[in-house]
């Protein structure tokens, strides 16, 4: 009888040793170390489900460190024209970039275009002024039909094909090189309302 009490309080010390040392925390902060949402140890912060099945991979957003956020209204307000006249020179500041981009904007005609749409896209560029891939739509004014989208991304493309390759500056060229941009459209014009017919 002793000998089952021994064995199982040696089996109990094995076990509970184990179970410190496969429970230990790992000193680097924000190690990708997956660890499931049901783990009673601490783990890297993730973003998952209860119903998935396996470990999860930690989400972190890294920020990129400065904002390079642009709007571009169709109609912009008579205090903000400036903004949207194009350098005369290479471009060799953000500023001088967004009023590039802000100047190469050419909407869709009024016949084809809707009071109000917004469309936002991401895209890089490569150290000589070049686009790196084509720009990726990643908002649109929700309940509009996909020929109204077509056509103001269509307008987008054509826009900007129209002002590439911008001049940067050697420097400005280095520090853009591969960064995201993001451009949100605002048509915000007071287009014509249809007559309507006797």
């Amino acid at each position: 009888m002793w000998r089952g009490i021994l064995i199982i309080l040696a089996l109990v010390v094995t076990m509970a040793g184990a179970d410190a040392q496969r429970r230990q925390i790992n000193p680097i902060p924000f190690s990708h170390e997956p660890c499931s949402v049901l783990d009673n140890r601490p783990c890297t912060p993730s973003y998952c489900s209860v119903l998935e099945h396996g470990p999860c991979i930690p989400e972190i957003d890294y920020p990129y460190g400065q904002n390079l956020q642009l709007t571009v209204q169709t109609a912009p307000s008579p205090d903000e024209r400036a903004k949207y006249q194009k350098p005369d020179h290479d471009l060799d500041t953000i500023g001088d970039l967004f009023a590039e981009l802000r100047a190469c904007w050419s909407p869709p005609p009024e016949d084809s275009a809707r009071q109000g749409m917004q469309m936002a896209v991401r895209f890089s560029f490569n150290r000589t002024g070049g686009m790196i891939g084509p720009p990726r739509v990643t908002y649109a004014t929700s309940g509009v039909p996909a020929d109204t989208r077509t056509t103001y991304l269509n307008a987008i493309n054509s826009s900007l094909k129209a002002c590439l390759p911008l001049k940067f500056t050697d420097g400005l060229g280095g520090a853009l090189a591969g960064r995201p941009i993001a451009i949100r459209y605002v048509d915000n014009r007071e287009l014509g309302k249809p007559t309507a017919k006797p």
